[in-house]
């Protein structure tokens, strides 16, 4: 048989019944809409981390203070007073291919204004920050070697402070304010960055240099974190090792003894969250996809139906000559036709489902070819598996019983 002439006759078959047909495709459309929509969810999500992560700087190695053991009991992040701004030069000194580095605290506290407060971040940082993160001023300057050394009690704010403080797209910059009663020059507003990986405000922060911070604000000598960029080409791993070996033999440590720091790179924690992403993507898809699972049940439910109420027709068709290959293509088909138009339908509603979202959530999205491809082609895959049976079914009839049949 031609096998055009065996797609009008199925197309033919399917409008006879044509709202039996539109709930049965309902279920495939659906499903592929599903699986679309959360995949795009998914990677519109891995998209945004690593975007956040690219906007902490490129190459970036943090270490931090803390993860030393004493028997049984180890001490957590800036729990050791064994980091300082020493080990900061010796680094920058011993270890090869460093292109930026900053040394920081960081202290909650009230910032004052003539009008008006806000509880925020205030970290002390170096006076290489803003170009170890790639992050420029929209106001005034950020921070120099000279407020660096000899701490200065000047402040660059994050845009949502200065907002709050002193009124958006204001420049307050030579304004005063006050930080734990120590009185503060505002020499800089930072750009917007909006916030990063695990959720907090990168705005919503005071940066001052660590130097002032330790003497006016915390009254310590040594430093809780050190931020450190590597030159182009140079990998965050080998900048580990080195920055690990340096600061091992300064603090001390002999052969078998834990660190009494933590050495993590930006592209250690990206993997990590992209990873958890992928993982709850692909979750959520397979969830998505039991219901292509379920329209594929109600494909074989409605052809098992069609080829009951369709067997005379069947044995007239084995009578005057068509062959059990011509039955069991004709009902395959139907089954075919069914799972395409519902995955090309589904297709169309996951691309408009998944722009709603974005539109109404604000969540990012992004659709991609290898989801849709995915999609279509496990509703083809499904409909072909559910429908072969009733096919088969049809094909084994008797002609003499299907034409007895009442």
């Amino acid at each position: 048989m031609n096998i055009l002439m065996v797609f009008a006759v199925a197309v033919r078959a399917l409008r006879r019944n044509a709202m039996r047909t539109s709930l049965t495709a309902l279920g495939m459309i659906i499903g592929v809409a599903a699986v679309i929509v959360m995949v795009a969810i998914g990677n519109g999500a891995r998209a945004s981390i690593e975007g956040q992560i690219r906007s902490a700087g490129t190459n970036v190695v943090i270490v931090s203070a803390g993860s030393t053991g004493f028997g049984p009991v180890r001490q957590g992040q800036g729990a050791t007073t064994t980091l300082t701004a020493a080990d900061a030069e010796a680094i920058r000194a011993e270890v090869p291919g460093i292109r930026y580095l900053s040394p920081g605290v960081n202290v909650r506290a009230q910032i004052v204004a003539e009008t008006t407060n806000w509880g925020t971040q205030v970290q002390g940082a170096g006076d290489e920050l803003a170009a170890l993160r790639v992050w420029p001023l929209e106001y005034g300057v950020f921070l120099s070697p000279s407020d660096v050394s000899r701490a200065a009690s000047v402040a660059v704010l994050g845009a949502v402070v200065r907002d709050q403080l002193f009124g958006a797209g204001t420049d307050p910059t030579g304004a005063a304010v006050r930080i734990r009663n120590s009185p503060f020059r505002v020499i800089g507003v930072l750009s917007r960055k909006g916030q990063a990986a695990m959720g907090q405000d990168q705005d919503d922060v005071v940066i001052v240099p660590y130097t002032t911070a330790q003497r006016r604000l915390l009254g310590i000598t040594h430093v809780q974190n050190l931020w450190i960029s590597a030159e182009s080409g140079v990998t965050t791993d080998a900048v580990s090792q080195a920055i690990a070996g340096v600061l091992r033999r300064r603090h001390g440590l002999e052969a078998g003894q834990d660190d009494d720091f933590m050495v993590r790179s930006m592209e250690e924690m990206a993997s990590v969250l992209t990873s958890t992403t992928t993982t709850m993507t692909w979750l959520l898809a397979a969830v998505a996809a039991v219901s292509l699972v379920v329209g594929g049940i109600g494909i074989m439910n409605i052809m098992l139906v069609s080829v009951t109420e369709r067997t005379k027709e069947i044995g007239l068709r084995l009578s005057v000559g068509a062959s059990d290959i011509d039955v069991l293509l004709q009902f395959l088909v139907e089954a075919i036709v069914l799972s395409v138009a519902g995955g090309l339908i589904g297709i169309a509603l996951g691309f408009t489902a998944s722009a709603l979202v974005g539109r109404v959530t604000g969540w990012p999205v992004a659709v991609t070819g290898g989801a849709v491809i995915l999609a279509f082609g496990f509703a083809v895959v499904v409909g072909v598996f559910f429908g072969f049976y009733p096919a088969r079914k049809a094909a084994a009839l008797n002609p003499i019983e299907a034409l007895r049949y009442e």
